[in-house]
């Protein structure tokens, strides 16, 4: 792709950077960047922004104008991208609605599907959570046993699913379900789309060393979800879960590893201000982490070139889910390093509710340590990457 902008890019890149100026002021410019997809801090405040952001049709910017979007193309998302990341906007609420559901409801769903979900994301009023990991499928996710039996109208679900991010804010959650009892493997899985405010729904939440808990456990046990709540046919869903991963890795986590960048900068000043940028192994490795976040993001685009010919990802993808949250892991290594041993120092004390109050760089190294794990362990994308994008001879089984 250029990294010149067109007359027309331009101009589509000023209206983004008026518009931000005019509305993120008050509350929403105090909150800055900080949230995330797995991060509540300033909930409240982020869902009244995100509301902005659909009354304007920001949010839901590439999906065809019929469905309530702009029709905006690859080259000005990653503009709104940009422009958001250097705003220092909010942190999106909508990360597994906008970004991870409604691309695959757009490339798999019935036109009823689409009528019926996309406004109700658009205008915050639904909030989606991924129903994938299980107890024991995580990175081997084609083991799911959650299972789903046809019931006249109505599925009944049971089984469990667990590090379902945000499942206890969710309104939805899309979930990859066993419908054939008979099947093994990739076979005879759905996605089903389950309503979570319903009795045969249980979430509990999993607290973590960060002290959060936006991770949860869920149980279905007897749930329910109509008939028609599948998307893509019945017994592919494989097929459909493995585009959501796509889009999992591709432009959904753009705006986070443009965002990278400035949390790179805050190191940078910190180490100035505190003198630690003196130490020359301390300066050599925040080079080489400003190297690493421009490899990033040229890399990201390359990889992402897939996506413009095709709408769908291929297994490339997995090259930068592998580069991005290795490189975040050892950001967050050298902010300790930088921080030195006030790194070991939290505010609060024992029995405080508010003890265990983590500095945004506490927060990074403890948090960044999940992100190899998480949306595909960094030991299966290698194998992903050796196999299918390298041709390599499979893993030994």
């Amino acid at each position: 792709m250029e990294f010149v902008d067109t007359p027309e890019e331009a101009a589509f890149r000023d209206e983004i950077r008026t518009w931000l100026s005019e509305h993120l002021t008050g509350d929403f410019a105090a909150l800055g960047g900080r949230g995330g997809p797995a991060d509540e801090h300033g909930w409240d405040i982020r869902v009244e922004w995100e509301k902005l952001l659909g009354k304007d049709r920001w949010l839901g910017l590439s999906w065809p104008t019929e469905h309530g979007g702009r029709g905006a193309g690859f080259a000005e998302q990653v503009i709104f991208s940009e422009e958001y990341a250097k705003a220092n906007a909010p942190a999106r609420v909508s990360f597994f609605g906008e970004g991870l559901f409604a691309p695959t409801l757009l490339a798999f769903g019935t036109e009823e599907q689409k009528r019926r979900f996309l406004p109700k994301i658009q205008s915050v009023e639904e909030l989606w959570c991924q129903g994938f990991s299980e107890p024991n499928a995580g990175s081997d996710l084609a083991n799911v046993q959650t299972r789903g039996v046809l019931d006249g109208d109505q599925w009944i679900v049971n089984g469990q699913k667990v590090w379902t991010t945000l499942a206890h804010r969710a309104h939805w959650c899309f979930c990859v379900t066993r419908t054939d009892p008979e099947s093994e493997g990739h076979k005879g899985l759905s996605y089903l789309l389950i309503p979570m405010d319903q009795p045969g729904v249980e979430v509990r939440p999993l607290k973590q060393m960060t002290g959060t808990a936006e991770f949860n456990e869920v149980f279905f046990d007897d749930a329910r979800a109509a008939k028609d709540q599948v998307l893509g046919p019945v017994g592919e869903g494989w097929k459909v879960a493995m585009a959501t991963l796509g889009f999992e890795r591709g432009t959904a986590f753009l705006s986070q590893q443009l965002a990278f960048q400035r949390e790179l900068e805050e190191i940078i000043d910190l180490a100035r201000a505190n003198g630690a940028i003196e130490d020359p192994q301390i300066r050599q490795e925040l080079a080489d982490s400003f190297v690493g976040v421009q490899i990033m993001k040229f890399n990201g685009m390359r990889m992402l070139t897939s996506l413009v010919h095709t709408g769908v990802l291929g297994p490339e993808s997995s090259i930068g889910k592998l580069y991005w949250s290795s490189w975040h892991r050892t950001l967050g290594e050298r902010a300790m390093h930088v921080l030195g041993p006030a790194g070991g120092i939290v505010e609060g004390t024992p029995g405080d509710a508010g003890a265990y109050a983590l500095s945004e760089f506490q927060r990074i190294f403890m948090f960044s340590r999940s992100e190899t794990i998480y949306a595909g362990s960094s030991e299966i994308q290698r194998n992903i990457i050796g196999e299918r994008v390298l041709g390599l001879p499979r893993e030994p089984r």
